[in-house]
């Protein structure tokens, strides 16, 4: 198991395409929580509080990403 574990982070994963777009998911997801559990008054606000500020993030980095490679388009 602890080789299998060495080899994984000694060589990388390919990872491409939808693949990297996936992996922003958890990452935004982590940073959400982190967020909410420093800003928010009760533990129980904190679930929901994180899901909303996920989407927002997801979506913004959604229209940011859809809105440069217009300006691409344009440009090119």
């Amino acid at each position: 198991m602890s080789s299998f574990l060495v080899a994984i982070f000694a060589t990388g994963l390919d990872v491409s395409g939808r693949g990297r777009l996936l992996l922003m998911l958890p990452l935004c997801l982590s940073i959400a929580v982190v967020y909410k559990t420093t800003r928010c008054e009760s533990l129980r606000e904190i679930p929901g509080a994180s899901l909303v500020l996920w989407v927002t993030i997801v979506l913004g980095m959604a229209a940011v990403g859809v809105g440069l490679w217009v300006l691409f388009r344009i440009m090119v």
